[in-house]
């Protein structure tokens, strides 16, 4: 079954994440199958809290149960501790929602029937610095330095292994990861069909608008 929902997120829409040493960068490929279509709808990078963001590809109904998942245990560590909590705690309740499928409590009915279909790039900032984590519906999560899941992740993962170095700027890192996302992207790369977001120390996770979007298009 881990398998099949593992084949799920190959089909998905390409998603790249870089961590470098002033930040994280995650960027998404929309994927707007109607001129019709509002690109703006389509969300595939969300917030968790002020210091922590995830960008997903799979299935993206899935990823909100996770998501709202992380966001509430998030909420209840900064009331009970009364500090942020750590990129790894979130990783890792995230990753124990993925393995309860099939399981009941308390003799209620189970609460899931089938694993996730959907693999994270969880994005954040600690005390241990700026981290990048990736989840898949088998519950195992791994840090990585840089990471790309989906559909054209096979390319664009030997793309990043051979333009990835350790002292890379946050502006470089924008540029390089819409430019993996345009190597392996079937459409022409534009402000409406890709999504990019940083996590910094000094303003926290924010998803880039509009203009900024388009101003790194255009520095590519």
């Amino acid at each position: 079954m881990i398998e099949y929902a593992i084949e799920a997120i190959k089909l998905g829409s390409t998603t790249v994440g870089i961590r470098t040493p002033e930040g994280v960068v995650l960027a998404v490929e929309k994927r707007v199958q109607s001129p019709l279509l509002e690109a703006s709808s389509i969300e595939k990078i969300m917030e968790i809290d002020t210091h922590l963001g995830c960008a997903m590809s799979g299935l993206t109904a899935d990823a909100r149960t996770m998501i709202d998942h992380a966001r509430v245990t998030a909420q209840n560590h900064s009331f009970t501790y009364d500090e942020r909590i750590k990129v790894e705690s979130v990783t890792q309740a995230v990753c124990d929602l993925a393995l309860r499928f099939g399981e009941s409590v308390h003799d209620e009915e189970a609460m899931m029937s089938r694993p996730f279909g959907v693999a994270l790039l969880i994005a954040g900032i600690d005390e241990l610095g700026p981290q990048l984590y990736h989840t898949d519906p088998s519950g195992t999560f791994v840090r990585y330095d840089a990471k790309a899941i989906g559909s054209g992740s096979e390319a664009a993962q030997s793309e990043l292994q051979d333009k990835w170095h350790k002292q890379m700027t946050l502006r470089e890192a924008h540029i390089l990861t819409l430019r993996v996302l345009k190597q392996v992207m079937e459409e022409k790369l534009d402000h409406h069909n890709v999504q990019l977001a940083q996590v910094t120390s000094t303003s926290g996770f924010e998803i880039l608008d509009e203009t900024r979007l388009k101003e790194v298009i255009e520095a590519m």
